[in-house]
């Protein structure tokens, strides 16, 4: 990577994956991608009119907009607020979980829409690289300890204009059954804003046991996951959100506590365990996507 040595990995990959039931036909899974493609279009489409509207009709209408595309990609979402009903209503948080897919970005437009904070790669991906600029996604080059500081600071920026962002300090997926060490850079613009960090947890199940097969890991591609998502059966994406984090402390004090809320770090050796001689059913026949 150029400009550091440093870049965030994971060991998960393609033998992390796991699923526990029959997928759904084919021709199901097609139906469903094309209903998203559908949905898509006309919440982009009608989205661009929001900004005429009140920021929290703007809100309630992309919340309202993730929703849908889980639904219509077949996945379940199930909302876990810790939150006191005052702090759901707080602007300009800096919003933290752990990541896994893809469909991590939507979850978590559930519960607020933010501008994230996603590798420059993102932008490149085709069809999903035109949305995530359409949303103001910001490119990080990962590992580029020389445009760090800049981007800190743009983040903050938006923070203390009441905006917020959201971060994946893993810096890079992991298959959810084990997590990486929460990376303390951003959160220092929760410090330098003076605004509270709001820690998510996301976890994916599938008849109603922890799941891999949603993650978009080493070389997964957003069509080869989005594959899998659409032929599960019954995935599930449970949402925990925690109580507001108070900028106290330094930004490693934050980054430790919120893992500690989150993913707790788990060894290498527990993900193997975890994968070892479970059912894998994967489908057959690709989707085309």
């Amino acid at each position: 990577m150029e400009g550091s040595a440093w870049s965030p990995s994971s060991p998960c990959g393609p033998h992390c994956v796991h699923t526990y039931v029959e997928p759904v036909s084919r021709l199901r899974a097609s139906a469903r991608v094309t209903a998203l493609v559908t949905v898509g279009l006309a919440v982009v489409t009608v989205g661009v009119l929001t900004i005429l509207l009140p920021r929290t009709a703007r809100h309630g209408y992309w919340r309202g907009s993730a929703k849908v595309a889980l639904r219509t990609m077949g996945v379940v979402l199930e909302i876990d607020d810790h939150r006191p009903p005052g702090a759901r209503r707080l602007r300009g948080a800096l919003m933290v979980a752990n990541h896994i897919s893809f469909l991590d970005i939507v979850a978590l437009a559930c519960v607020s829409p933010a501008r994230f904070v996603a590798k420059r790669e993102v932008l490149q991906m085709g069809g999903f690289g035109a949305v995530a600029k359409l949303f103001a996604v910001l490119p990080h080059r990962r590992g580029d300890l020389r445009r760090l500081r800049p981007m800190i600071d743009q983040v903050t920026e938006i923070l203390d204009a009441g905006r917020p962002v959201a971060v994946f300090p893993e810096g890079t997926t992991w298959c959810g059954t084990a997590s990486g060490t929460f990376k303390p850079a951003f959160f220092q613009s929760a410090v330098d804003a003076g605004v509270p960090v709001l820690p998510v947890r996301l976890s994916y199940t599938d008849q109603g046991h922890r799941t891999t097969m949603p993650g978009f890991l080493a070389d997964d591609t957003i069509g080869s996951t989005l594959a899998r998502i659409v032929r599960s059966r019954d995935l599930a994406v449970t949402v925990t959100v925690f109580d507001l984090l108070m900028p106290a402390g330094d930004r490693r004090h934050l980054a430790a506590l919120a893992q500690d809320l989150i993913a707790p770090v788990e060894s290498v050796a527990a993900l193997e365990e975890l994968a070892v001689d479970l059912p894998v059913r994967m489908p057959t026949e690709p989707v085309v996507v």
